[in-house]
């Protein structure tokens, strides 16, 4: 018999496979969004750039929703429209209206821990290998853009507010973003817990990295400019997002003539 457990059992997720792809692009996004984050709103008037990146980040969410399972391109938009536009939220909550950068890490904090939490006891699971319905999958880019704006908070915070400068920060968050994947391995850490602690981090290690990159040798970076640093991660998530997409392709092809 045909239950609707059942058919929710069969439903493709709407999330990609967990690889080295997958990491790869997430951490280009997340400097890619801080770099353009900087570029936009110190070149243009930043109410009108937060609306319109509001408007094209709702407008990526809308087009990965109406797909029926996962795909490549609608996924990864919407993933880059979160890290600018996750970026620009917590810096207007900096910049705007002058919250300090420890403050607006402990309430994302708090945010995120509140949205697992009734995330689980609503679904009985994180895991993005369940994300085949839309109430899961409002969860799921609720926590996304959260851990976006919790990761932006956290990277300024050790870098300005610690005052450990923007590389010095990109290595520490190296080296924790390790942490989960050993543990995974070796110290018996779930899967969802090391899948969603590692998700955190790359956000600040990407930011710090991205931030090093682009601003002025007077405030320890290279000053190669956020606009400069934006289009090269740009064009590094196009070509690892095409390259991703062709070995999709190709499995699932391999797949169908095994069927």
């Amino acid at each position: 018999m045909v239950t609707p457990a059942s058919l929710r059992a069969t439903r493709a997720t709407k999330v990609p496979d967990v690889g080295v792809g997958f990491w790869t692009i997430k951490l280009l996004s997340t400097a890619m969004g801080e770099a353009t984050s900087d570029f936009l709103v110190h070149r243009f008037s930043p109410p009108v750039v937060v609306l319109v990146t509001a408007v094209v980040f709702l407008a990526s969410l809308a087009w990965q929703f109406t797909r029926p399972r996962y795909q490549t391109l609608p996924y990864w938009s919407a993933v880059v429209m979160v890290s600018v536009f996750g970026t620009m939220c917590a810096d207007v909550a900096h910049v705007g209206l002058g919250i300090a950068y420890g403050v607006s890490t402990t309430v994302l904090g708090v945010i995120l821990a509140t949205t697992f939490v009734l995330w689980r006891r609503v679904e009985s699971s994180l895991s993005i290998h369940s994300i085949t319905t839309p109430r899961r999958e409002i969860f799921y880019w609720v926590a996304v853009t959260a851990t976006f704006a919790l990761g932006t908070a956290a990277g300024d915070m050790t870098a300005v507010t610690l005052h450990m400068g923007y590389f010095t920060s990109g290595l520490l968050f190296s080296a924790l973003f390790v942490l989960p994947g050993l543990g995974y391995r070796y110290a018996r850490l779930g899967p969802v817990a090391a899948f969603w602690s590692s998700y955190v981090l790359t956000r600040p290690l990407g930011a710090s990295f991205a931030d090093w990159l682009g601003v002025s040798r007077a405030r320890g970076g290279l000053d190669w400019g956020p606009g400069r640093v934006a289009l090269g991660f740009t064009l590094a998530i196009v070509i690892s997002v095409v390259a991703l997409a062709r070995a999709e392709r190709s499995r699932e092809m391999v797949r169908s003539r095994g069927g």
